[in-house]
């Protein structure tokens, strides 16, 4: 037995009786044959054939003396295909991105190149592919669409005229065939997506449409992992956005508003949503044409273009419960969007050397600024109460944590259902209670009629700190929301603090349905500006409950 190895060492060495090494041995690759092997053992098996011709002191072929030229010559055609590489990859950038189902298939010596091209599309494009018989290809699969590379090297004839009518099959059925034919061909003259290749010896020809089929993975790998780097720049935006606030940089939304009184950066707002918009409309663009529509999944699709929409803030975040069954924050947006990037990437890269930028798949724990939100000290006693943490909005949070400064203490609650808000006659009823509360007689337990500043609070779904109609006690009235719909209000019994520092009492007021901006604009109409230490010397009941005209009245000069 004779064997062709690439590895010195092989198992196959000690088993055969003379060997022919292709190689000095340093190729690491077992059982799989790799594509320097492919080549190199196609050569030997042809000199093996010739010595052992040589050695039964048989003929040979007639055409013997041409395939040995052929073989000395073989080395410049390849040089020459190696020149296409730049024609192989706009066609493999045109097909390969949007075509989910692929297939290889040749004809006689074509069909090995088929299978050994079938082997490094799988292994460079991640992609289950069919290698097939050229003539069979029309009786199996043709109703996917599927993008074909058709083998065609060294055909003449009856053959070569087949194989023409097979392709422009193919293409009746909608398929991508990209063929491989000798350069001078008339078969395919005219086609668009036909790679020429120099002629050589027939029966040496397919090893040139192998080097093309080589080509074409490389470069269809490099086509479809092109797709992810839009996403990996926003991933990247995201991750660094995660990194400044665990360096303890302020906390802020999208939008780059302030978030519970603490100052932030326009610029990095600007920053980080520009990127995020210019990597969705990339994303978008090649959505649109349908070139994600080979390697990206459906839901994968749907699920990132959504939350680009909610992190850009083309969709309010009040609808991002609908949608994801959890009440929205930029912050719980962004994780998300990361999550959501992280899968996409992974499902486009393609791990090819000539690949510099690999997919990151970390969590970069946007969210984790959240718990800022739900351990402020008004957010935990409202769901304390009972409220669930879903049904509290980022809006509402980002009030309660505003007004905690205000606050000196929390003497109880009451929560109340909401029911038939869509109808002529809401309803409110109590479904607990604690603290002060249950000393209080409610007028809901006679009438459950819900109107006032609870059917205020139930429509507009805002925060509201106001006097009780009957004792004047200052309570905070918190929306309950399930689905943009409030199904609920939490009632907290509070006592505020007489007064507040000027820097403090801004805050409070600005993250108050800000409030601060209404106050100013309406002493501005006859002042030239608002004086923020008159501002402090208002007692903060007053500043929180009165009418923005009454509060200005007093602060006008």
């Amino acid at each position: 037995m004779v064997a062709i190895v690439n590895r010195r060492n092989s198992d196959l060495v000690d088993r055969a009786d003379g060997v022919l090494y292709t190689s000095d041995g340093r190729d690491v690759e077992m059982s799989v044959a790799s594509t320097k092997a492919f080549y190199a053992q196609a050569v030997a098996g042809n000199l093996l054939a010739v010595a052992v011709a040589d050695a039964a002191g048989a003929p040979g072929s007639p055409d013997r003396a041409e395939l040995l030229a052929g073989l000395r010559d073989l080395p410049e055609a390849m040089v020459e295909v190696l020149a296409l590489r730049d024609h192989v990859a706009s066609i493999a950038a045109r097909h390969a991105p949007g075509r989910r189902y692929w297939a290889v298939v040749g004809s006689g010596p074509n069909l090995v190149a088929a299978r050994e091209i079938r082997i490094k599309l799988s292994e460079l494009c991640y992609k289950s592919i069919a290698a097939d018989a050229t003539e069979d290809k029309k009786h199996i699969d043709l109703s996917s669409e599927p993008l074909i590379l058709v083998c065609a090297t060294g055909l003449v004839g009856s053959t070569a005229d087949d194989v023409a009518k097979e392709v422009a099959i193919y293409r009746a059925h909608k398929a991508a065939p990209v063929v491989v034919a000798d350069a001078g061909s008339s078969r395919f003259a005219g086609e668009h997506d036909v790679v020429s290749v120099p002629p050589v010896h027939p029966r040496l020809a397919f090893l040139l449409s192998t080097m093309v089929g080589h080509l074409f993975g490389y470069e269809a790998a490099r086509a479809i992992d092109a797709q992810a780097g839009p996403l990996r720049s926003a991933h990247a935006a995201i991750e660094a956005e995660a990194e400044r606030r665990l360096a303890g940089e302020p906390v802020r939304d999208l939008a780059g508003d302030a978030v519970g009184g603490l100052s932030v950066s326009d610029a990095l707002a600007a920053d980080l949503a520009g990127e995020l918009a210019k990597s969705a409309t990339a994303f978008t663009d090649e959505l649109r044409t349908g070139r994600l529509n080979g390697h990206l999944e459906a839901s994968t699709a749907v699920r990132l273009s959504t939350l680009f929409r909610f992190a850009l803030g083309v969709v309010p975040l009040e609808s991002y419960q609908l949608e994801f069954g959890r009440v929205g924050t930029p912050a719980l947006v962004l994780d998300d969007l990361a999550a959501a990037l992280t899968v996409a990437i992974e499902e486009l890269t393609r791990p090819i050397d000539a690949i510099k930028h690999q997919a990151k798949t970390v969590t970069v724990g946007i969210s984790r600024t959240d718990e800022t939100l739900l351990n402020a000290r008004l957010a935990r006693e409202v769901i304390e109460a009972g409220a669930p943490r879903d049904s509290l909005s980022y809006r509402t949070l980002r009030a309660l944590v505003a007004l905690d400064p205000a606050v000196a203490d929390v003497a109880g609650y009451t929560r109340y259902q909401v029911d038939g808000l869509d109808g002529a006659s809401p309803t409110a009823a109590i479904v607990d209670r604690g603290g002060v509360s249950t000393g209080i007689r409610s007028r809901t337990d006679g009438d459950p009629a819900l109107r006032g500043t609870k059917h205020r609070v139930a429509v507009d779904r805002d925060v509201l700190v106001t006097r009780g109609v009957r004792d004047d006690r200052i309570i905070v009235l918190v929306p309950e929301v399930k689905d943009r719909e409030t199904v609920g209000i939490t009632l907290l019994h509070v006592a505020l603090r007489e007064r507040l520092a000027p820097d403090v009492l801004r805050g409070v007021l600005q993250g108050y349905g800000n409030r601060y901006a209404a106050v100013r604009d309406a002493v501005c109409e006859t002042e030239s500006d608002l004086r923020d230490d008159l501002l402090a010397e208002v007692p903060v009941v007053n500043l929180l409950t009165d009418p923005v005209p009454d509060i200005a009245d007093r602060l006008r000069t």
